[in-house]
């Protein structure tokens, strides 16, 4: 409306001066110069004079210059007419804007409250009407009658001030002085009942919130599991991470600057029974001055509806209701403590990670540690004492563990060793809670006085954040923890030593004070070091990226897990190929080793003594039988588990040389393989089936066809040549090197070469005048050769000459054997027609050609127990060996390692602990 009505006078004030300007002009020419020209005045002052002419001529003329205004009416009206006018669209728009802004106010509540989730379903889990009533007024009752307490002891103990600082001496004043003393220690009496009182009402009503609380996570379960997954509680989230961390390498000692309650205390000093009492339940296991706790056990507290407990490799909840589960869970962590502990050790630095939920616990996580020791018995480790220190100061060394530090109450203050172990870790005290244990006990023994400087700190010179005295049972390990809660609250109650000396404390007394301080304490340090803790992972995750992307640039951060799977693959895939292999391939592979296995046995066990004798064949039949009875289906056996060894070794190797091969497999393929084939066993039944298959093959002993015939004695040839070989080569090694080689390799004999050589040329004489020499040297030949020896100065006993001969008739036997098979090449019609009464003796033939039979049907036998049998149980072994294998972790590591490896597992390991951590602190936001 302002704006309108200065446009409005803008406008009519200009058009009063344009008419004002020519009536003055017309008038007063001087005046309608200076108006219109003020510039060209010599007068400083024309601009303003002319001004204010102007504004005369607007305020209705100046008479004293001789001339009128016009009417002022016509302005005046035109002027109120414009105002009336602006002031009518300045209405219709306040009214238009108020319609247009309620219409679009009532949407935008109508859309926020169409939003908002349906509480329909909290009506069936909160109170109603009678029962709401009753739980408020109870609350308020409460609340007045403690801030009553507390007004009148203040009174009492300002009362009790003035007297004392009166200083009293007369009879009656100090009668008066007793009186006032004796009235505040009934009024402390009638506080610690108020307190006592109020504390009953508080768990009356934690009772009936934890019952309401547990209807509402019933309730609310129900409804979430049906549509989506239940979110973790903050506590769980931050369990993992200290989960993942603990998992992480330990020489990163990132990894312990996570907030978490570190127990610590002498032996037996009672810093389990503390942890029980925050926990609600006694979970674990009693010794009579044993050492219980071995190893470190984290312990993670949350609210729940049920309690249970649960470890974290473990799918099992035992039910901490029932006495039935908690025996369980005490002798599994009595089992968990001592299988941790290897190698002749007596604690172990194993973490046994636990959860404990149940309604009303504090959120936190709690480690209990080995109690400190002073003197070793003989059946601990010689390390114990100092390994027990390592691991308190390891734990403790951390600079945002809260040290929750266990004093026994019932033994002398001077007998304490964690005390001065605490003050060497925490000087100042900045993150100590002291605890003092069985004060009822000490109530008994110790000075009071002494027990009023432990819980003000004057004691002990180690400083701590906080005071408390607990007590945590009667000594019997059958209470159950609500008889030791309502044992302690009875103490405190009647304690002569909290009371009639007046060491009242009420903040620091029972564990459920100590429990809210622990708690409080736990998350006030963790919200103040978890953005610090994220943000270093955050800074080493970039450095570890960065490293990776400049060495492996073109691969992905695989795992050991990862690789491991892909090295499970690829083994599988070639157990797939090797049942894939061709029918010839196997038969070749299998002969090949049946004959390898074989042909040693064949030529010294049948067929040379065979040929000693004068009834070949006899002796043949006899050898090849006892052979089939015995030695040959073990044998046999044995050929095939190599072959199939070989074959799929062949096979890994193979996959090496493909072009997407990767070496860092190459370890673990080879130890998979080589633990599978150590296990695998040919089936025992096979032996027995091969052995009848045997026997019925060599009762055969006709050459049925002239193929049959060439294929024996090709065999006979390649056989006797391979062992005519072998027989040159240990000749050679005895003889020494020939003359020609002598001369270009400038070698020379040995002097036993010499002596050798001279026997061979003595024997040499011997076979050439009996070419049919039977295997061994009469008596007199060897005299005969020695002698012969001597006349050349070449003195060896028989046993030398007996040696030298061996090989010498091996050679000569095996040169006659190649000679009857070249003669037998052509005598197959000629042995079909006479027989054994042939000409040219074949038998040798007929002998390799049994042999070569029985090593077809073998092998076609084992080919088929391969493909059919024994393939498949080698692939069970393979991945009973890779399950093994992917169950541990210290093979794992052992096997598949290098720097890629260890990058990729500590980049892998880094960002899942970051991820974790910024999870946590988003929900830790949430919750503020």
């Amino acid at each position: 409306m302002l704006r309108i009505y200065q446009n409005s006078y803008r406008r009519t004030a200009r058009k009063a001066v344009v008419y004002s300007t020519k009536v003055a002009c017309c008038n007063h020419s001087t005046l309608c110069s200076i108006t219109s020209h003020p510039r060209r005045s010599g007068n400083g002052n024309s601009s303003s004079n002319g001004q204010r002419h102007h504004e005369e001529f607007l305020l209705g003329g100046n008479p004293a210059r001789g001339w009128q205004m016009p009417p002022p009416s016509r302005g005046y009206g035109m002027l109120v007419v414009r105002i009336l006018r602006g002031a009518l669209k300045l209405r219709y728009l306040v009214l238009g804007g108020a319609i247009g802004g309620g219409v679009s106010l009532s949407k935008k509540y109508e859309d926020w409250k169409d939003g908002l989730p349906d509480f329909k379903w909290l009506e069936d889990a909160m109170p109603q009407g009678e029962r709401w009533s009753q739980f408020s007024r109870n609350l308020i009752e409460v609340g007045s009658l403690v801030k009553n307490a507390i007004d009148v002891a203040k009174d009492d103990l300002k009362a009790k001030t003035t007297v004392a600082a009166l200083g009293i001496t007369t009879d009656e004043s100090r009668k008066k002085y007793e009186k006032l003393q004796s009235q505040v220690e009934t009024l402390q009496t009638e506080i610690m009942n108020v307190q006592i009182k109020y504390q009953k009402e508080l768990e009356k009503m934690e009772k009936e919130n934890r019952e309401l609380r547990q209807q509402y996570l019933i309730l609310k379960t129900n409804k979430k599991t049906t549509a989506k997954k239940i979110k973790k509680s903050l506590i769980d989230m931050y369990s993992e991470v200290l989960d993942e961390l603990s998992g992480y390498d330990t020489g990163y000692t990132m990894a312990d600057h996570l907030p978490r309650v570190v127990v610590v205390g002498d032996q037996s000093s009672g810093k389990t029974s503390v942890l029980e009492s925050i926990a609600k339940a006694r979970i674990f296991p009693r010794g009579s001055g044993e050492m219980m706790t071995r190893a470190p056990v984290k312990v993670t507290l949350a609210e729940g509806p049920y309690h249970v407990a649960q470890f974290r490799d473990s799918d099992r909840e035992y039910d901490l209701t029932k006495e039935s589960d908690l025996q369980d869970l005490r002798r599994d962590v009595e089992f968990r403590m001592r299988a941790s502990v290897r190698g002749g050790k007596t604690v172990s630095n194993e973490v046994i990670a636990m959860t404990v939920k149940g309604p009303g616990l504090q959120r936190m996580v709690l480690v209990d540690l080995p109690g400190i020791i002073s003197t070793m018995t003989v059946d601990m480790a010689s390390d114990t004492k100092d390994s027990i220190h390592q691991m308190t100061k390891h734990y403790m060394s951390n600079p945002n563990a809260i040290i929750l530090c266990i004093q026994d109450g019932s033994v002398d203050a001077e007998r304490s060793n964690v005390t001065d172990l605490v003050m060497q870790c925490d000087p100042l005290g900045r993150r100590t809670i002291f605890v003092l244990t069985k004060v009822d006990l000490a109530e008994e023994l110790a000075d009071p006085d002494r027990i009023r400087k432990i819980l003000s700190g004057k004691l002990f010179p180690m400083k701590a954040l906080g005071y408390y005295a607990v007590v945590t049972g009667r000594g019997r390990k059958d209470d159950s923890i609500d008889a030791i809660r309502q044992y302690e609250e009875d103490f405190f109650k009647n304690s002569k030593l909290f009371h009639r000396r007046g060491v009242i404390m009420p903040h620091q007394v029972t564990s459920r004070n100590l429990s809210l301080a622990v708690s409080d304490r736990f998350w006030k340090m963790v919200r103040e070091t978890i953005e610090q803790q994220a943000d270093a992972f955050k800074a080493t995750r970039f450095n570890l990226e960065t490293e990776w992307k400049n060495n492996f640039p073109r691969l992905r951060e695989s795992g050991r897990d990862e690789l491991f799977d892909k090295a499970k693959g690829e083994i599988l895939d070639e157990v797939v190929t090797l049942s894939q292999i061709s029918a010839k391939k196997w038969d070749d592979a299998l002969n090949s080793k049946l004959w390898e296995k074989l042909s040693n046995y064949v030529f010294e066990t049948i067929y040379l003594p065979a040929a000693q004798s004068d009834s070949f064949n006899t002796m043949v039949d006899i050898k090849l039988r006892q052979w089939a009875e015995m030695a040959l289906p073990a044998k046999s056996v044995e050929a095939g588990w190599e072959a199939l060894q070989l074959e799929f070794i062949s096979l890994m190797e193979r996959s090496k040389k493909t072009q997407d091969h990767d070496g860092i497999f190459d370890q673990l393929k080879a130890a998979v393989v080589d633990e599978a084939i150590r296990r695998h066993s040919w089936e025992d039944k096979a032996i027995d089936m091969l052995r009848v298959i045997q026997l019925n093959t060599l009762e055969d002993r006709f050459v049925h066809d002239k193929q049959e015939w060439d294929s024996a004695v090709k065999f006979l040839e390649t056989s006797v040549n391979a062992k005519l070989v072998q027989t040159e080569e240990t000749l050679g090694q005895m003889f020494g090197p020939g003359q020609w080689r002598r001369l270009t390799h400038w070698q020379y004999l040995t002097t036993d070469q010499q002596k050798r050589r001279s026997v061979k040329n003595e024997l040499d004489k011997i076979l050439k005048n009996d070419t049919k020499h039977l295997p061994t040297l009469t008596h007199d030949e060897l005299t005969t050769v020695r002698k012969n020896l001597q006349r050349d100065s070449v003195d060896v006993d028989t046993d030398y000459i007996r040696q030298t001969w061996f090989p010498v008739y091996r050679k000569h036997f095996l040169q006659q054997a190649l000679q009857r098979a070249k003669d037998c090449r052509k005598a197959y019609y000629l042995y079909t027609q006479q027989g054994a009464e042939c000409e040219i003796s074949c038998s040798d033939v007929v002998l390799f050609w049994r042999i070569q039979q029985v090593i077809k049907i073998t092998g076609n036998a084992l080919r088929q127990q391969v493909i059919n049998r024994e393939a498949r149980r080698l692939d069970k072994e393979i991945k009973a060996v890779l399950d093994e294998f992917s169950d541990d972790e210290e093979k794992k590591a052992y096997l598949l390692t290098g720097k890629r490896v260890l990058l990729a597992e500590e980049l892998i390991k880094v960002r899942q602990i970051q991820e974790k951590l910024e999870e946590f602190i988003n929900s830790l936001n949430q919750e503020k």
